[in-house]
Parts: structure tokens; sequence; C-alpha cells
């Protein structure tokens, strides 16, 4: 048998709130009349007052990251094969909403279709890992728009006018300018989370998505260049640099210089990748630049969880 000491700290580590420690033990068949639940319940709900001001619990920072891996999801999935995540995978706490737009991209090539493919499945595979490893913690997947937050996007960005509207469904090239939008975010902001998770389980798996979605960054990085995209993917790099609210630079394009060198793996000057916080990540995906955002962008009733704000 685990000690009692033992238990109460996995419960804490697993939980974001009284309520959700409260489910963990009841889950694990701890909350009962029992000595030994009583007095589980007892020392887990009687935390500290200044817990609250502590940094943010792993369960929070693992729910902020499936919020983000429901919105990659559902973009390769449309992309993909026409349709969203099914229902039962973005079930859970919070208010569960519906996606706006998306539909299948008409691939000219099997190649380009095969590559939308294996990254559709591998962001499937992230949102069903986090659920997994949440269990009845998991926040369920928040409204999310793929229609006009891409055109709104790709106006503040430069590569279209005001009144023109951006489809990243509607071809190859669009597809991937859609994808860039999402690719290095998603590295940075794990991370820049990475110093907040403390539970080595967690961290390995978190470092793991990292390495994948490194991997989608560099295919998709390499399909841009190929294709001839940098001035518009250049576009939409200086814009999340402008948007994230932080003086230094934590973006690049493809390329480098009037030359027009390929610049294919953004890092900095000793070859790390960048960090991001949750807050400049979320003004990234608000599309709003300053604090205390709560909506907006991509996510237009706001991330479910307790990280939600810029």
């Amino acid at each position: 048998m685990f000690k009692k000491s033992l238990l109460v700290d996995m419960i804490n580590r697993s939980s974001e709130t009284p309520a959700d420690r409260r489910n963990f033990l009841r889950g694990m068949g701890l909350l009962s009349a029992g000595t030994v639940g009583a007095g589980l319940v007892g020392t887990s709900l009687a935390a500290p007052a200044e817990a609250a001001d502590a940094a943010p619990s792993e369960v929070s920072v693992l729910n902020f990251a499936l919020n983000l891996e429901y919105l990659e999801a559902e973009f390769y999935c449309f992309a993909a094969y026409g349709h969203g995540l099914a229902e039962a995978m973005a079930t859970g706490t919070g208010t569960m909403g519906g996606v706006t737009g998306g539909h299948r991209v008409p691939f000219k090539s099997k190649a380009m279709r095969y590559y939308a493919e294996e990254i559709a499945n591998d962001e499937i595979a992230h949102v069903k890992f986090l659920r997994s490893a949440l269990g009845a913690g998991a926040v369920s997947r928040p409204a999310i728009d793929l229609q006009s937050s891409f055109t709104g996007a790709a106006v503040a960005a430069g590569v279209i006018e005001q009144g023109q509207t951006f489809d990243p469904f509607s071809s190859e090239e669009f597809f991937l300018l859609g994808a860039f939008l999402f690719e290095d975010v998603g590295v940075t902001a794990y991370k820049g989370a990475a110093p907040l998770i403390t539970n080595k389980t967690y961290l390995e798996a978190a470092a793991g998505i990292l390495a994948v979605e490194a991997y989608h960054s560099g295919i998709v990085r390499t399909l841009l260049y190929q294709n001839g995209l940098a001035a518009p993917t250049n576009l939409i790099s200086a814009a999340r640099d402008s948007l994230d609210g932080s003086a230094a630079s934590k973006d690049q394009g493809i390329t480098t210089g009037a030359s027009g060198r390929a610049n294919l793996v953004a890092a900095d000057k000793d070859a790390i990748a960048f960090s991001r916080t949750p807050q400049e990540v979320l003004n990234i995906v608000y599309l709003t630049a300053g604090a205390g955002v709560s909506k907006g962008g991509f996510y237009p009733n706001g991330l479910n969880g307790e990280i939600k704000t810029s």
C-alpha cells in the first residue's frame, strides 16, 4: 500500500482545485467514510492560503496544453479528413463549444495529403493522451473559430487586405500558411511551460509532445520555403512577434536577409528553441496584444481551465 503522505502528494499534484481533488478521490475510491479517505480529504483540502498565489498547477498547465491541442487537432482533421474531432473526444469540465468553419483541403499532390493526414493523426493522439492523463480533470473543447479568425490574422499580418477572405482550407498553399500560424506557437508554448512542470513523468511527456510539434514545424517551414511562400510566411512571423507582448523577438521567418537564404529552424544564437509564457501564447491565439484579455481570435469564448487570461 502507498503511504498516506504519498497519496496526498499524488492527489495535490493531480488536481487544479478542491473540486478536482474530490473528483480524483472519488475516482480512486478513496472518498468514503473510511478513516483513510476522511483523513486524505481533510489534508488535501486544507491547503495553505498562499497556494492560490503560487505558480499554476501541473494540471492547469496540461489543460492549457489540451486547449491548444484541440485547436490544432480540429484544424488538421478538417484539412485532412473533412470533419472535426468526435464529440466523445471533446467532453470534459467547463463549457464545451462547437467549431466554426473548416472543410477538406483540395490537395493537388498525394504527398501533401499524406503530410496533412500524418500530422492530423499526431494531433488526435495528443488530445487522447492529454485527456487520458488528466482523467476526470480534463477540460472540454472550447468554442473554436476556424473561419473569421484566419481572415483576421491574415489581415493583421498584411497577407491580405481588409475586405478580403483568407480560407486556409481552400488550397495547399493557404493550408500551409494556416498551419504555420500554429506550429511555431506550439513549440514555444511547450518550451515555455517546461519550467512549470516539476513532475518528471509529466515533464517527459511534455518534452515528447514538444519534439513532435517541432518535427511538424520543420515539415511546414520546409514546404513553405520549397513552394516559394517566404513573403507571406515572414509577414505572419512578424505579426506573431508583435502580438505576443514580449519585448524580445521570439519568432523567425523562413528566410534571412535580402539573399533569401533558408531559415528552416527557428532558434536563438545558441540554436535553442524560443520559449513563450502562457500569457504570450494567449495573446497570439486571441489575436489581441496586451494583458487581461480572456477571449477572441481562435477562441471566441476563451479557453477552458485555470489558465485563460493573458
